[in-house]
């Protein structure tokens, strides 16, 4: 089962958890938002470039039909378009850009999950596609373990299947294995269905307490286990974010790429199960009169430091003014 992998990473310019809140802070007028689909392929640059180029046009449209002046205007627009002749920026792209523009000041974002094309004018930046980008790292670990031997994989937004170092005893394998000596092992091994049971147990725990060290407590981790063996490793899991669904296929037939796709689909599902059972909480709660859809009532609360939890869906747009 051992194959070593090399991902390429993808470029991401996430911003930390303080340049995100000056960002969401930031007030003036005119404040350009710009979000496209990008690619890390080369031959693709020069259509993103044209795409982009159309977007900036859209924007100074937008602004001029705003109360902006035009010295400001321009030089948001000076700015941005300054991105379209900078080809070292175009060397390294990722799947999404975001381009941020005022008067003052440029800031740009490769971000490896996926946007659509929108050009925004406001008197804030919008601030939504960074917040995507910060709120699902799309990230996990595979775990493979089989009698072949176990295997370590994580994967991300930005990067494809990469391999992490398990350290394993080098007796591991033996755990499961019967030496060629009238049936016993090389150690003296429980009999019967209950000691095979604490055997595979032993095997996996073994692998379980790597896992446990390597992995975040909050990444979940994906099995891809023997059938024999899965029960076991649920059994010795201590890890907080292990996934109930197991990728449904023997550990040694599955290639890399076949190994991703599904793991991100269970990912996905994973990350939909989430957001149901929020939907659900908040059902509950609504009718306790403790939650609400309503902007006015939640501009209320907030005012009030009474929001405990607040989600929005990244693709709606709300037209209006809000003081601050």
């Amino acid at each position: 089962m051992r194959r070593r992998i090399v991902a390429r990473m993808l470029p991401a310019d996430i911003p930390q958890t303080d340049h995100l809140l000056e960002l969401v802070e930031m007030r003036g007028i005119p404040s350009i938002t710009i979000s496209l689909p990008s690619s890390p392929v080369p031959a693709d640059h020069e259509r993103i470039r044209l795409q982009l180029r159309d977007l900036i046009d859209d924007a100074d449209r937008q602004a001029k039909e705003t109360s902006v002046g035009r010295p400001e205007r321009e030089a948001a627009i000076a700015r941005l378009r300054s991105v379209l002749d900078d080809d070292d920026f175009w060397t390294h792209q990722s799947r999404s850009l975001v381009l941020l523009a005022s008067a003052e000041r440029l800031e740009t974002f490769r971000l490896a999950n996926r946007l659509t094309a929108r050009a925004t004018v406001s008197d804030r930046f919008d601030t939504g596609p960074l917040l995507r980008a910060v709120t699902f790292p799309r990230r996990a670990f595979v775990v493979q373990i089989s009698r072949g031997g176990a295997r370590l994989t994580e994967f991300g937004a930005d990067h494809g299947l990469a391999e992490r170092d398990l350290s394993l005893p080098s007796d591991h394998g033996l755990i499961l294995e019967e030496a060629d000596n009238g049936g016993h092992a090389d150690f003296p091994r429980p009999q019967g269905s209950t000691g095979d049971r604490l055997e595979r147990e032993r095997f996996c725990r073994v692998v379980q307490d790597e896992v446990v060290r390597i992995v975040p407590r909050d990444v979940p981790v994906i099995l891809c286990v023997s059938t024999d063996l899965e029960p076991a490793y649920r059994a010795v899991n201590t890890h907080p974010a292990l996934l109930e669904p197991a990728i449904d296929a023997h550990p040694d037939s599955l290639g890399d790429d076949d190994l991703e796709e599904r793991a991100r689909s269970i990912l996905d599902r994973h990350e939909e199960d989430v957001l149901a059972a929020w939907r659900e909480r908040f059902g509950s709660l609504e009718a306790q009169g403790l939650a609400t859809t309503s902007l006015d009532d939640v501009a209320v609360a907030a005012s009030n430091a009474a929001i405990d939890e607040l989600l929005f869906d990244l693709e709606s747009e709300t037209e209006g003014t809000i003081d601050d």
